[in-house]
């Protein structure tokens, strides 16, 4: 007997990307699944107890610095549905690096790494009533509450599932590469999807273009870690891939289309932004801003973070960019491990000089997130110093960001990497 399954998504704008993909794999699968949106807590309860279907996977996902939030919200909503049928998963960054996590603050599953075979095989199993052991990039809840890790998801090519689905609701960008060759000993991206770049193709990407103008929709934007790595495997960009690929965007797109590239929700690698690859973007992107990723002003913490450049890129970055008509936004973080007095006004003076050239700063505080070499690491003291110039910056309109809430996460991410030590047995089914 073939058990009915639906699918309830506890959907938060900060996460839609990933949720998205995971529902364009069940439809690329054929999997035939009662979808419903719960946007609150209160809603995602109704959807449940109002899903007519014999098992209801609730899907949550969710970034490292809001896994006690959701835990909150996760317990809100099994009070108000405590449905047997329900089966509460986790996925994304947080639940991949940190299942054991996951499991103690009450989900049933965490889904460990890229989530969209794991999916499409947890509810043909939970069709056929076959053991959840089997499904691949699972950890679930022993008989001691021990989060016991299935075999490994698989990592497919980009082509083998769309970046969404086809509903109107869950048009987005286009997830063009997925994977990172630059190991930022601070960003969880190459380590919960890999340490290379994979590229989906051109003609996969003209046809999400088509999805999306069928809905008459006429922007394009695009998920990559670094824009113009798009078809290079090594670091240096293929300034001839990234134009077929936004030749390709721009024929398939009605005339009053526009693409974005290089902006939200993706950036640009310093050393990336030459003449000609700027150049290249103005024929083509309707965004007149970019984001470069400087992370800091210190060559010493930029060395220690893996970043693979220095102060000096950025300065270039940003006077390239803005001598061909973009305003750059700039990355930083303050804080990272090891840092110092020196090291943070280095940071400043170069934020400073570069507002001066006619960037905007984005500022940030070190998080030690999951998932990362740095996940133990010791955020450095920021002290009122450093504070009062970032106000400073900000009050001018030269920077802008929520460094204040992330020190707060920071400490909180602090606290959970010590009460979870790293080396902590893990157990495979």
């Amino acid at each position: 007997m073939t058990v009915n399954v639906g699918v309830v998504v506890r959907y938060r704008k900060a996460v839609t990307y990933g949720v998205h993909a995971l529902l364009a794999a069940l439809e690329a699968a054929g999997t035939e699944c009662e979808i419903r949106f719960g946007t609150t807590p209160e809603e995602t309860a109704a959807e449940i107890t109002a899903c007519g279907a014999d098992r209801i996977l609730v899907l949550w996902s969710f970034y490292s610095p809001d896994a006690e939030a959701m835990a909150a919200e996760l317990a809100a909503v099994r009070e108000l549905a405590d449905d047997p049928r329900a089966l509460h998963v986790a996925g994304g960054v947080h639940a991949t690096a940190e299942p054991q996590h996951v499991i103690d603050s009450g989900w049933d599953l965490a889904g460990i790494g890229e989530g969209e075979s794991t999916i499409v095989a947890l509810v043909e199993a939970l069709r056929a009533g076959t053991p959840l052991t089997a499904v691949p990039g699972l950890a679930l809840r022993d008989d001691d509450g021990v989060a016991l890790r299935t075999g490994p998801a698989p990592q497919p090519p980009l082509d083998a599932f769309p970046s969404f689905p086809a509903p109107r609701r869950t048009v987005g960008p286009i997830e063009i590469t997925r994977g990172c060759r630059y190991t930022c000993r601070f960003c969880q991206t190459p380590f919960m999807f890999g340490g290379r770049f994979r590229h989906r193709s051109v003609d996969s990407v003209r046809e999400h273009v088509r999805r999306i103008t069928a809905h008459g929709l006429r922007d394009v934007r695009f998920i990559t870690p670094t824009s113009l790595s798009y078809g290079s495997p090594g670091p240096d960009p293929d300034l001839d891939a990234v134009e077929e690929l936004l030749s390709a965007v721009r024929e398939e797109l009605p005339p009053h289309g526009r693409i974005f590239f290089g902006s939200f929700p993706s950036e640009v690698r310093p050393e990336h932004v030459t003449p000609a690859a700027m150049r290249l973007l103005k024929r083509y992107v309707a965004n007149d801003n970019i984001i470069i990723g400087a992370q800091s002003g210190s060559d010493r913490v930029l060395a220690a973070s893996g970043r693979g450049h220095g102060a000096d890129p950025v300065r270039a970055a940003v006077r390239i960019a803005v001598a061909e008509g973009f305003r750059p936004n700039v990355d930083f973080i303050f804080g990272m491990p090891g840092e110092d007095a020196t090291d943070q006004r280095a940071s400043l003076a170069l934020a400073s000089e570069l507002a001066d050239l006619g960037a905007r700063i984005h500022t940030h505080t070190f998080m030690p997130l999951p998932g990362t070499p740095w996940r133990d690491a010791e955020p450095a003291f920021i002290p009122l110093e450093t504070m009062r110039a970032l106000d400073r910056l900000a009050q001018r309109g030269d920077a802008y960001g929520h460094w204040r809430k992330q020190a707060e996460h920071s400490a909180r991410l602090a606290e959970t990497a010590r009460a979870y030590p790293r080396r902590a047995p893990r157990r495979r089914v």
